[in-house]
């Protein structure tokens, strides 16, 4: 009887040892999805580590045109950036040029009249002048780096000062024009930037039973374009 009892005790804590081995490989077993969970997790962070295509605001290239060349700068059209400097540099140019000519000319019409205001001619062609008489003109080169003066009488000075304020307006009107085509051009750019320009353009035929001149239904076949 003993003997029975012996063998049925070393038969229950055999089937022990094996539940708790059992218990251990679940264990271990469960853990393996913790694995592919990280490499999962890898995956997404490569993913999302990837450099996103440039997408610019239009309204922020906007404001960063008000500075010449900053709304080409910011569009990253690194190459219109010196066009932009050329052209609106150009322009204030001409109209620095064009204001010390026209200042030039005034200085020698206005050397034609008396212009003291405690004078009795005061405003008049001063003593010993006639309007064929000749005055030098101060005319200098392109950039400024030498002078001629020639004479002129005072018609010609008139002349000339007008011409050369006609010619400041001009360029401040053209300066004007090239600086407002710069934030405009920057705005178009940057919209367009934003804008899907992709090849994924597909043509396919489909059934249609609703016409536009029928009132019941008709059979037939519309053509749909798809742009992506």
């Amino acid at each position: 009887m003993k003997n029975w009892l012996w063998i049925g005790l070393i038969l229950l804590s055999g089937q022990h040892i094996m539940g708790q081995v059992k218990t251990a490989d679940s264990v271990r077993v469960a853990t393996a999805p913790a694995i592919a969970d990280t490499t999962q997790r890898a995956a997404i962070d490569s993913i999302a580590g990837k450099k996103k295509k440039f997408a610019p605001v239009p309204r922020r290239a906007t404001r960063l045109a008000l500075i010449p060349g900053g709304g080409q700068l910011y569009n990253r059209d690194y190459w219109k950036a010196p066009i932009v400097y050329l052209a609106f540099g150009g322009g204030l140019y001409a109209y620095y040029l064009n204001s010390v000519k026209y200042k030039d000319y005034l200085a020698t019409y206005k050397a034609f009249y008396d212009l003291d205001k405690n004078s009795p001619n005061y405003g008049k062609i001063k003593e010993g002048l006639t309007a064929d008489s000749t005055l030098p003109v101060r005319y200098r080169n392109l950039f400024n780096t030498s002078s001629t003066y020639p004479e002129i009488n005072r018609d010609q000075a008139a002349r000339g000062k007008n011409y050369w304020r006609r010619n400041r307006g001009f360029a401040l009107i053209v300066s004007g024009l090239i600086y407002s085509l710069t934030i405009i051009e920057a705005n178009v750019a940057a919209h367009m930037k934003t804008f899907d320009l992709s090849d994924d353009l597909t043509l396919r035929l489909e059934p249609k039973l609703n016409q536009p001149a029928m009132r019941s239904a008709t059979p037939g076949v519309r053509l749909v374009f798809n742009f992506k």
